[in-house]
């Protein structure tokens, strides 16, 4: 019988999107009229929302994938694997947002946790950079 490492199971498997996140911020947008917003769009990094006019894309980042520096905790178990992947998800998230700025865009990328506890905060931050 042939058996995978969880390495090669893991990177087997592509995400779909934190679909919860994703539809809470939704939500927020909608229930403040916040006009403009596209999704998706053909960016680099495949931003959850962006609004084109503004030059704005916004990612919603789960704090465990992306290593939130209040709520993340280390598994106990395969410690060495999900360590590299944190890393390596945020090395990423930088060269991301690095391509964006580089084309003119802005980046927000807001963490899931901050979502869920200051919804008010993350609207605010998101039309204040609309504005900028």
């Amino acid at each position: 019988m042939f058996h995978q490492s969880r390495k090669e199971i893991m990177t087997s498997i592509r995400g779909k999107g934190n679909k919860t996140t994703e539809l809470r911020l939704l939500a927020i947008l909608k229930e403040n009229g916040i006009p403009g917003w596209r999704r998706p769009q053909p960016l680099p990094g495949k931003p959850d929302f962006a609004f084109p006019s503004s030059k704005l894309a916004v990612f919603v980042d789960g704090c465990f994938w992306h290593g939130c520096p209040n709520c993340y905790k280390e598994p106990k178990q395969n410690t060495k694997f999900w360590k590299e992947k944190v890393v390596g998800n945020k090395r990423r998230d930088r060269r991301v947002s690095r391509q964006l700025r580089e084309k003119g865009w802005k980046v927000c990328r807001i963490w899931e946790c901050k979502l869920k506890k200051s919804p008010g905060s993350v609207l605010g931050r998101i039309e204040r950079m609309l504005l900028e």
